[in-house]
This record gives C-alpha cells, sequence and structure tokens, in this order.
C-alpha cells in the first residue's frame, strides 16, 4: 500500500509522503505560502493564521502549517478571498504592534514588516490599541526584551521549553490578556535562564534580540590611547557574507581582518589560537584530575562549556555537579585575560587600556562578561560596525592574522587528539546526559557542553559555529 499522497495545490499536480503538512507540499510546488509562526523545527501552532489555505472549495479556511495532505485535496492558496483575509489578520496584527520600524533593531530583516509590505499595507483600518506597559529590559548585557512589539507567535516559548528544555519563557493569561511572559514576571537571570539565544533567533520581529554594544565598541575605538584588539574565528566568514547578501565564499578570512583592522583595531588574532590554549589546559586539568582521583574533592567527569551559560545551566540543574565544573576559561575568556595581560607585557601598556573584543557566532558568548573593558559582538554587530564605516569589504586587499605567543601547558600539545571530550549540543541533550551520569548509565571522562542544538553540524570544534536557523 502506497504511503504517497496525490494532490493539486493551484492547479499544480503534486506527490508527497503521508503526513506532509499543507505547507510543505506547497514548498515542494514551489508555492509561496506567507506564514509568521512556522519554524520546521518547532511544533504545529497555527497561531497567526497568515498561512491560511483552501481546501475543496470549503467555506472554512485552515491553516496550512497545521493540517496535513490528504489523497486527492485540491488546496487553493491564493484567490480574493484568501489575500483580503491574510490582508486583514496582518492589519488587525499591525493595530498591536509599535510603529518604529525605523529605529527597531530588525528594520528590513522583520518577517512582519515584509509581510505588510508584500501585502502593501499604507494604513491601519483598525483602531489602534495599546500593547501594553512594557518597556524595554536588557537582560544580563546579552539580551534585550521589548515585549511590547510581541506577536504572541510563542516561538520563543517553545525554543526555550522544547528545543533546550530550559523553561525559562512561559505565557499568561487567556484571550486579549494573553501573553509571553517570565516566570513571575521577573528578570530572566533570576529564573533558569542559560542565555543560549535561542529565543532571539526564532522571533520574527523585534521582540527578543541581541544587546547591541557597538557604540560602546566606537567609543572604545575613538579613544587615542587606548589598545582595542580582536578575534574572531575564519568560520565567520559564511555568516558575515549571509550578512551582506553575498555568496557564501565572497568575503574571505583575508578581507574580514582587513575590514575589522579598517574600522581602528590595533590587532586582530585568529580565536583558534585561544581555543587550542584553552583547550590545552583544560586536558592538563583532566589528566590531573584522573590522576588524583578519590585523593581529592574533585570529581569526574570534567564538565565543560562554550559559554557561561553553560556554568548558569549546570548551578540550575544540576548543583550536585558544581565542583566538576571546568577551572579552565572558555576560549572567549581566554582572551580577554590570558591574551590581554601578554599583549600589554609586549606592548609596554598598561592592561587597563587595553579593551578586547571577541566576534562571535552567538550571543551565548556575550552573557557574563563583567569587565567594562571587555565585548564580544555577534556576526550581526560586526556587519553593522563595518556599514556604518563605508567599507567595500568585497574589494578589500587580503590581509593576514597577527601573531601572539601563548605558553605551553605541561603535557597537552595543539597537535593532540588523543584526548577528545564528549560533545553534547544543546542544553536539551544535555540534561539527558547529566542524568545518565547521576544515574552511572554515562562514563565519560569529559563532557564538553555547546548551548546551541545546531552547532552538531560543524563537529566537536564549536569555534566552527555560526549563526543558523533551526
Amino acid at each position: 500500500m502506497s504511503s504517497d499522497v496525490n494532490l493539486t495545490i493551484d492547479g499544480i499536480p503534486v506527490t508527497v509522503p503521508k503526513g506532509t503538512r499543507i505547507l510543505d507540499a506547497a514548498k515542494k510546488a514551489n508555492v509561496y505560502i506567507p506564514t509568521l509562526c512556522d519554524r520546521h523545527d518547532l511544533n504545529k501552532r497555527a497561531l497567526c493564521r497568515i498561512c491560511v489555505v483552501e481546501c475543496d472549495g470549503g467555506s472554512k479556511l485552515i491553516a496550512a502549517c497545521a493540517n496535513d495532505v490528504w489523497e486527492g485535496v485540491n488546496v487553493v492558496t491564493n484567490n480574493n478571498r484568501i489575500l483580503e483575509t491574510r490582508k486583514t489578520i496582518l492589519e488587525l496584527i499591525l493595530a498591536n504592534h509599535p510603529q518604529e520600524c525605523l529605529t527597531c533593531i530588525k528594520n528590513k530583516n522583520c518577517a512582519l514588516q515584509s509581510l505588510a509590505e508584500s501585502f502593501a499595507i499604507r494604513s491601519i483600518p483598525f483602531e489602534r490599541t495599546s500593547s501594553g506597559n512594557h518597556p524595554q529590559v536588557i537582560e544580563s548585557g546579552a539580551i534585550v526584551r521589548d515585549m511590547g512589539k510581541c506577536i504572541k507567535c510563542m516561538c520563543c516559548v517553545e525554543a526555550c521549553q522544547v528545543i533546550q528544555a530550559i523553561g525559562a519563557i512561559n505565557t499568561s493569561g487567556r484571550s486579549q490578556d494573553f501573553e509571553i511572559c517570565t516566570a513571575y514576571g521577573q528578570a530572566l537571570e533570576k529564573g533558569n535562564c542559560a542565555f543560549c539565544g535561542q529565543c532571539v533567533k526564532v522571533c520574527p520581529v523585534g521582540a527578543i534580540y541581541e544587546n547591541d554594544q557597538t557604540a560602546q565598541v566606537w567609543k572604545a575605538l575613538g579613544e587615542s590611547e587606548r589598545h582595542v584588539i580582536a578575534q574572531v574565528s575564519p568560520a565567520l566568514t559564511s555568516a558575515l557574507s549571509d550578512e551582506f547578501g553575498f555568496d557564501t565564499n565572497t568575503i574571505t578570512t583575508g578581507k574580514m581582518i582587513a575590514a575589522i583592522k579598517m574600522l581602528g583595531f590595533k590587532e586582530v588574532f585568529n580565536f583558534d589560537v585561544a581555543a587550542k590554549a584553552s583547550r590545552a589546559e583544560r586536558i592538563d586539568e583532566l589528566e590531573n584530575q584522573i590522576k588524583y582521583s578519590g585523593k581529592s574533592q574533585k570529581k569526574l567527569p570534567l564538565i565543560s562549556g562554550c559559554s557561561k551559560g553553560v556554568f548558569t545551566f549546570i548551578e540550575n540543574f544540576f548543583p550536585d555537579f558544581i565542583e566538576n565544573f571546568s577551572t579552565t576559561e572558555n576560549p572567549r575568556q581566554y582572551f580577554s585575560d590570558m591574551i590581554k595581560s601578554i599583549y600589554a607585557a609586549a606592548a609596554n601598556i598598561d592592561e587597563d587600556n587595553v579593551t578586547t573584543v571577541s566576534f562571535v557566532p552567538c550571543l551565548a558568548q556575550k552573557y557574563g562578561i563583567e569587565n567594562k573593558n571587555d565585548f564580544a559582538l555577534t556576526t550581526g554587530e560586526l556587519a553593522r560596525m563595518i556599514k556604518l564605516a563605508g567599507i567595500d569589504i568585497a574589494g578589500l586587499q587580503e590581509e593576514l592574522f597577527d601573531i601572539i605567543e601563548l605558553p605551553k601547558h605541561g603535557s597537552a600539545k595543539d597537535t593532540d587528539t588523543t584526548t577528545e571530550p564528549m560533545i553534547v549540543f544543546g542544553y536539551a541533550e544535555a540534561r539527558k546526559v547529566m542524568e545518565a551520569i547521576r544515574s552511572g548509565e554515562c562514563d565519560a571522562k569529559w563532557i564538553e557542553i555547546l548551548t546551541c542544538p545546531v552547532c552538531a553540524v560543524y563537529g566537536n570544534d564549536y569555534s566552527q559555529a555560526r549563526e543558523h536557523d533551526f
């Protein structure tokens, strides 16, 4: 018995496997159905209703994102009734949404704005309603919440609760009082949030976004006596090309280095240098724990992570394993502390006059920075700085990374591949692994937790990670 389903979409014959959503079947037929709340790794929700379609001429329009196809169904995605319904839904959303597009971080990169443009919405026929008293809140220097812009698609809730199994973001109220919220309305840092940034990735508007710190970095670059140094991974070139709308390989590592130096940075170092040095220290730390296992309070496995948020995760959910957490700094911290110190000594300047900037693949790295002279900027922030400076990055001559000598550590070598951690991608998987360790089902000696569940596409070197949709 065949598991395929035959149907037509706007008169186009389509054959898809049973269980395929109407939305996905339309994509196979190259038919575009707009949506705001759909993410392919999130559950079917049908909250925004922008994707409504007509099936077999029925009087009721149904959501293409939440309904599967069936044999012989005739789907219509584009007629006057459907277009007017979608336009009305958009107008209702916009009637409860701030009209601050020019100053919004998502300007020209906003799903709601793009849909409003495609439907040629120039005025709102409905009375403007208040979006409530929702002031902007900056969370631990990493995330900004502006819930007055929330369209209640629940993407952030599911990313937090299902994809990452953290539960820092929830919902409250019903009907008109329904809203996305935190526990007891408190700051994210007061709850279980480990600042992985997945809520930011899935938000289609500007309700949750990265805290842009480019203004502080520009200020540091403008101080004549200040030395501003940077580290960046060669792997970020693809993401940077995306930010400029170029083909993936347009911006090379050399062009990226040249652009950063044109911004005013004194030195630009390879992120891999700090990553290798940090790894070498962790191998030494692990070997010492194995050597003295049972003779000290330090226990196995050694637990490490790519950001401070990993420690927060262990602290919140597995406090009995805090002693297992590595004392070795992650690559970003290593750069801002160790490399800064070495650079200041070599340049014969006061360390307080050195500002470090790490260009990182995701905002998880922005969390937990306490030194006012240290920053972590995402690829998007780097792109905005380059655009503001008017730099033609694609046309630059390539430059090389600056070199810095770091101390060797014990028996660990840069090329050592004999000691490898068990890599865990995302907090949902980390919870399973930690429970297995607690029950004795997992006997790994070293656990490396990466905050982002999609880092798996880059293997076990998280310096290769970049921002991706689910």
